[in-house]
């Protein structure tokens, strides 16, 4: 863990309960810390005490705290495109039927912020809050496509380029090609490179200033339909991004 001063510290070790995703007993944590036990023990309490943490002492575990909760849920309202993108997002997933997601860019990769799914629901990694990779999801592609030069060169840095599937892209120059077309056309296209089975369509949430908000997708599986199939919900998805980055525009959506 590489952290500047007690806050920096402070915040990688609730990053680290987090990521857990279940509560999660001190030797763990220190065993991917990086700080003296003395040091992690300090922090630990001090978060316990401003109730970013909760501790419990029979199991003697650590878990996120309420104080931590109700800070989330704040930021979510706050910073977040959920609350601007609802009413879009649902109207949407009504006239099309299948999953769709609402994401946004966080330190180089895809954060989901929302998600609606199908009328039959499909089995797959995305879910709200979850985190995943640029380089190999339609709408990660779509928000990169969208970047000034500087910003794209810094986030492509970032990405790991891991083969998760056959068609997954797998270089930096095979991903600025492809972006170049996303551009082009506005739209982006997610063919089993994340995961086996799962494909997407997706296009970039752009203010009229051309500043970059997120991204919409609209996701199935190849068992029951096909990218042409999907690029049939082309106009919807294009419309659902317009109507959010309009409301957006009248929100002051912060940056």
């Amino acid at each position: 863990m590489t952290a500047d001063g007690t806050v920096g510290k402070a915040l990688s070790v609730l990053d680290l309960v987090a990521e857990r995703g279940r509560p999660v007993r001190f030797a763990e944590l220190l065993g991917e810390a990086g700080l003296p036990k003395a040091t992690l023990y300090r922090l630990l309490q001090t978060l316990v005490s401003q109730g970013m943490l909760s501790y419990a002492r029979e199991e003697q575990t650590y878990s996120l705290g309420l104080r931590l909760v109700r800070l989330a849920h704040q930021a979510w309202r706050q910073t977040s495109l959920a609350p601007v993108a609802r009413e879009a997002l649902d109207a949407l997933a009504s006239e099309v039927g299948e999953t769709v997601h609402l994401a946004q860019l966080d330190n180089g990769q895809v954060l989901y912020v929302d998600k609606r799914n199908a009328v039959s629901p499909i089995d797959m990694f995305s879910q709200a809050g979850k985190v995943g990779p640029c380089y190999c999801t339609g709408v990660g592609k779509a928000m990169l496509a969208f970047l000034d030069e500087p910003q794209l060169t810094e986030v492509i840095g970032k990405q790991s380029f891991y083969r998760c599937t056959d068609t997954t892209i797998t270089s930096a120059d095979q991903l600025r090609t492809e972006l170049a077309d996303i551009r082009r056309d506005g739209i982006a296209l997610d063919r089993e490179e994340h995961e086996a089975g799962i494909i997407c369509i997706a296009a970039p949430l752009l203010m009229r200033s051309g500043r970059l908000l997120g991204a919409i997708s609209v996701t199935t599986s190849t068992r029951r339909s096909s990218l042409e199939d999907l690029s049939g919900y082309e106009a919807h998805l294009r419309n659902a991004a317009t109507l959010i980055a309009e409301t957006a525009e009248s929100w002051q959506f912060p940056g």
